[in-house]
């Protein structure tokens, strides 16, 4: 076997998007990722990461030179030692045959990059960004399609993780439910009261976003989520700039009438944000958005042939916490359907459930939902000896 470095090598490159296609061919549930997305995550000119960080690429070669393996690791300097007892660097985009030997000789080359660069630990499968993208290893929910950007891999990577020394840090969750009352038989009762008596309170109202005033939508979703989630472990608040550039690139595909934001006296307290989900668009594009790839892209779009909605983010300010307006505004989308019998989506599944975030994970399951897929965030202490801690519980004291 033989390790090589990406770089800016073209046919590495291509090796790197190309080689999960073959890996996966067959698989019934595998949807490709565009390579943008994926392209995108490594280009200094594209990822703002680069700013504050680093990251290499590497293909695992066998004797006849074909790849059998890939990895990239990672080190962001501003988050490396936030929240951790320890400088964390990452892995990602892992794709490996079925031979632990293999594996293994990709976490080791990742080690050792961290290694030089003053880390002490790894977390894994995990994303050069952001964590709404190509965060965790898939445990459970290998017969469901894979939402965008979100991560499917191959159940024999969970034993190549926890036998090489990963444990895992957190995991995360992802929970379907349909969109109607009617189907909403296992929701709880007490949900659905707290839910009425915010929508029976004049001080409250709730909106959808207007795409023609993006700049303000995107100015109160930055308000309500610095609130929310800014202090949590390993978040860091968003800037007016992010906050405007996010709307904008999620401009083309939203739609309007399942973002939904919550006002108390007209100031923005609440917000859960839901798009098409655009893997059952993407599946159809081949990783490619060329003229055909768009072409494509518009048509199933047009037609509106996707009926699952994914929620993307959800967050309630501290003070409104506890007083139902979760519970409200988490119900606006089965308010919306039942009063719109040409509503486009049948589904939801809602990303991104930390377990430990334990008051959310009961709160999404007392509306009916059920987890169907399980993804896992693992750490590897490079010194084992040293005692491993989990990721803190929002809310539980120190």
């Amino acid at each position: 076997m033989q390790l090589v470095e990406v770089g800016t090598n073209a046919t590495y490159q291509k090796e790197f998007i190309q080689f999960p296609v073959r890996l996966y061919r067959g698989d019934t549930y595998w949807i490709r990722p565009l390579d943008t997305d994926v392209e995108e995550i490594f280009d200094p000119e594209r990822n703002k990461r680069f700013k504050n960080g680093d990251c290499i690429r590497y293909l695992l070669l066998n004797d006849k030179n074909e790849t059998i393996g890939r990895i990239a690791a990672f080190v962001d300097y501003e988050i490396a030692n936030l929240d951790n007892d320890q400088p964390t660097g990452g892995v990602g985009f892992f794709e490996c045959i079925n031979d632990q030997k293999a594996a293994f000789a990709l976490f080791d080359v990742a080690k050792t990059w961290l290694q030089q660069r003053s880390m002490e630990a790894m977390d894994g499968p995990i994303n050069f960004g952001d964590r709404d993208r190509w965060w965790g290893l898939l445990v459970d929910g290998f017969d469901r399609e894979p939402n965008y950007c979100m991560p499917y891999t191959k159940p024999y990577y969970v034993p190549f993780f926890e036998d090489y020394g990963f444990k895992d840090y957190f995991k995360q969750f992802t929970f379907g439910i349909p969109t109607t009352w009617s189907k909403l038989t296992e929701m709880s009762q007490a949900v659905k009261d707290r839910a009425k008596r915010i929508y029976e309170n004049p001080e409250y109202s709730f909106r959808t976003i207007d795409k023609k005033d993006l700049p303000a939508a995107a100015e109160q979703f930055r308000h309500i989520y610095n609130a929310a989630w800014g202090g949590h472990s390993g978040v860091k608040e968003m800037s007016a700039e992010q906050a405007q550039l996010l709307m904008q690139k999620l401009k083309p595909v939203l739609d309007e009438k399942i973002i939904y934001f919550a006002y108390y006296h007209d100031e923005p307290v609440a917000f859960f944000v839901c798009l098409p989900e655009l893997n059952q668009v993407f599946k159809h594009v081949n990783g490619k958005l060329n003229l055909v790839g768009k072409l494509k892209f518009l048509w199933h779009m047009l037609l509106k042939t996707n009926h699952k909605a994914f929620g993307v983010v959800f967050g309630v300010a501290p003070e409104h916490q506890g007083k139902g307006v979760e519970a409200a505004i988490a119900l606006r989308m089965p308010h919306e359907a039942d009063h719109n019998p040409d509503f486009q989506y049948t589904e939801l599944e809602m990303n991104w459930v930390g377990d430990f975030n334990p008051i959310m994970v009961r709160f999404v399951s007392q509306l009916g939902s059920k987890i169907v897929k399980t993804h896992v965030t693992y750490r590897y202490l490079f010194d084992q000896s040293k005692p491993f801690k989990r990721c803190p519980v929002i809310g539980k004291k120190k």
